[in-house]
Formats: structure tokens, sequence, C-alpha cells
């Protein structure tokens, strides 16, 4: 099977590194291509693969994914043995309700606090919209956990894709120093240890240092 992943600044791109880290999860071999962003030809090179000029896409055998949910379901589907949902079936549905809502929601996490790897201050002052959406995405990651049929650190217990949807949040979370309680403290510490994140994240500092 040949994968092709278009991504953008390993640095900025949130929606990219879900791409990536989904990719992950299937343990499959993929080949990879970045598009720096909001340059002059960003644009027309992402347009020579599809006509939405987003990153992340997935270029397979049947055509150009867009967007990244749209991947994961695809993945899910061609590597079935490598249980990128959980199994249960309670548990599966939840997680693809908490996908589902992140990838459709959360706008003033995603306006006021941009994904950026390098960050390390807080956000000041913090609007009242992010602190009602951070309380939000904590309840959903205790709804998450509630449903869990499986022993493990990440949301589900075991990876599954709704880690890889969440790891841009726990990125933003740390990044703009957000006190949280110990619990999802502890699950951003989890995803910050994951070796597929652990690999982006330094592949994204080397590009801020060149």
């Amino acid at each position: 099977m040949s994968l092709h992943l278009i991504i953008g600044d390993k640095h900025l791109s949130s929606w990219s590194l879900r791409g990536a880290l989904a990719l992950a999860l299937t343990g499959a071999k993929y080949t990879e291509e970045l598009v720096r962003l909001d340059q002059p030809d960003t644009r027309e090179k992402l347009l020579k693969y599809s006509a939405t000029a987003k990153v992340p896409l997935l270029k397979t055998e049947f055509g150009v994914i867009a967007d990244s949910l749209a991947i994961a379901e695809y993945l899910a589907e061609q590597f079935p043995d490598a249980g990128l949902w959980p199994r249960d079936v309670a548990a599966r549905a939840q997680a693809r309700s908490a996908c589902a809502q992140m990838h459709s929601g959360f706008f003033a996490i995603r306006s006021h606090m941009p994904f950026d790897l390098t960050r390390d201050a807080p956000l000041e002052p913090m609007p009242a919209e992010v602190l009602t959406e951070i309380q939000r995405m904590l309840a959903l990651w205790a709804e998450c956990r509630a449903a869990a049929t499986e022993a493990g650190p990440y949301l589900f217990g075991r990876l599954s894709l709704a880690d890889v949807f969440f790891a841009p949040v726990a990125v933003r979370l740390r990044t703009y120093q957000v006190a949280l309680p110990e619990v999802d403290a502890a699950y951003v510490e989890t995803i910050y240890q994951w070796p597929a994140f652990k690999a982006w994240q330094q592949a994204g500092l080397e590009e801020t240092a060149r």
C-alpha cells in the first residue's frame, strides 16, 4: 500500500500532526512532503493535490484524501488489526463522538491559543470563552475515561484516534501554561511521552532552529 502524507510546518500545523499520529498508529510505512505554510506559493503547491488547498492530505492508491478526520477513518478501515478505535462498542462510539466534537468545535481555543510548539507563556488575559471551552474539554476527557474498558494512561486506556485528535489540545494547554487538575496534567504528560509525538515535536523544534 502506497501512502504519501502532505503536511504543513510541524511546529505550527496541528491538523498535520493529527494526520501523522494517525499514520503512526497503523505502523505502516509512508512518505512525507512538507509544504511551508503562509508562503506566496503555498496555495499553488497544495492545489496540485486537492481543491481544498489545506493540509493534511493523504495520497493513496485510491486518490487523495483531504481532512484529518477523513484520513483517520480511512486508516481505521484499511488497518483493522491496528485497532485505531477502541474495541468496545460503547467506548468506540464515545471516541468517535469526542473526535467529532473536537474536529468541529472549540473555536475560542483555536482562535486565542494558536498551535505553536515553541511557545512557553500564558495567555494574558484569558478570555472567558476560552476558560469555558477548556472546562468543557476537560469534561469531555473525563467522559472518555469513564467510557474506557481497557487499562492504560490514554483517554481510552490504550492509544486510539481519540489521543490523535486531542494531542494538539494537550500542546496548547502546556505551551500556554494552563493549570490543570492532576489527572489532566498527567494525560498531557502522557501525550508528550508518546514516541510518535516526541519525534514530531523534535522535528518541529528543529524547523524553528533552522
